[in-house]
């Protein structure tokens, strides 16, 4: 599905982030891939996980700290020298500080505001801005999002507010690069146990609740995010922008859940054996 396609994918940290899920999924389906990764000091680790891909002693690896504009700049410059395109990116980068995730949204501190909206949400800007020109035959961008960033989840905090921002500037995106060929689109994944996940407080109950409750009565995965990445990346999606597309197992379409038992299991007998309204 991606035989040809050239791809830069952010945020790859570790064997469990998502972003390496969907490096997988799309270097299966025959993309060639750069990847960054955070500075010097990570570098070996994404490298040793490219050792898993075809080619990947090839792959190039950008340093790229992204609130450092200049780095995006530079990271830009770098992957022009070595390929004459790109067909799209993937952003799957976030951060809060942890202390942010815990407790009460109202605590929540001017800095932890500043750095998890920096980071998690503007930064997909300057990374659109520096490589759209290498986008020459149109292209897509995706970025990870999450249900938080629409509903409230506890503890979830600052970083729902950052992915609400995310999922705006998406759609101002989408308008802005529509007409140079440029699809934008979001992906929410459901709850996914990553490193960085743990840090959301009480993570563990939100898989448990997910799982009991979603339609398909269970957790995703991330090789099935990065399917879906890997299918809006591709001329198989070339009708799609502006556009968020939950991961979640069906969780999104449910209303209030909290306490809700499966009727299967619940629902009390009448006298002829069937279940009570």
């Amino acid at each position: 599905m991606l035989k040809g396609k050239r791809g830069l994918i952010l945020g790859v940290a570790n064997k469990r982030s998502l972003a390496w899920s969907i490096a997988k999924s799309c270097s299966a389906q025959g993309a060639e891939l750069a990847l960054t990764c955070l500075g010097e000091r990570f570098e070996p680790t994404v490298r040793k996980l490219c050792t898993q891909l075809p080619g990947g002693e090839d792959i190039p690896i950008l340093q790229v700290d992204v609130v450092q504009e200049d780095q995006i700049d530079a990271a830009a410059v770098k992957l022009g020298q070595l390929w004459d395109r790109l067909d799209f990116i993937v952003h799957s980068i976030a951060y809060a500080n942890p202390l942010e995730l815990k407790g009460r949204f109202r605590d929540t501190s001017r800095e932890g505001f500043n750095v998890a909206l920096d980071i998690s949400a503007y930064s997909v800007i300057p990374f659109a801005r520096a490589f759209a020109p290498m986008m020459t035959n149109g292209g897509s961008i995706v970025a990870l999002s999450y249900l938080g960033g629409e509903r409230v989840v506890p503890n979830y905090n600052v970083m729902g507010v950052a992915k609400a921002a995310l999922d705006s500037a998406m759609r101002y995106l989408a308008y802005d690069l529509g007409p140079q060929g440029i699809r934008v689109n979001t992906v929410a994944p459901g709850p996914v146990r990553t490193v960085s996940a743990a840090s959301v407080g009480d993570f563990s109950n939100m898989l448990e609740h997910v799982q009991a409750v979603a339609p398909l009565r269970r957790n995703i995965s991330g090789e099935e995010v990065g399917n879906v990445v890997s299918f809006l990346v591709s001329d198989m999606a070339s009708g799609v922008t502006g556009t968020l597309i939950p991961v979640d197992c069906g969780f999104t379409v449910l209303g209030v859940t909290t306490g809700i038992k499966d009727p299967e299991k619940t629902a009390p007998e009448t006298a002829d054996g069937g279940a009570t309204a």
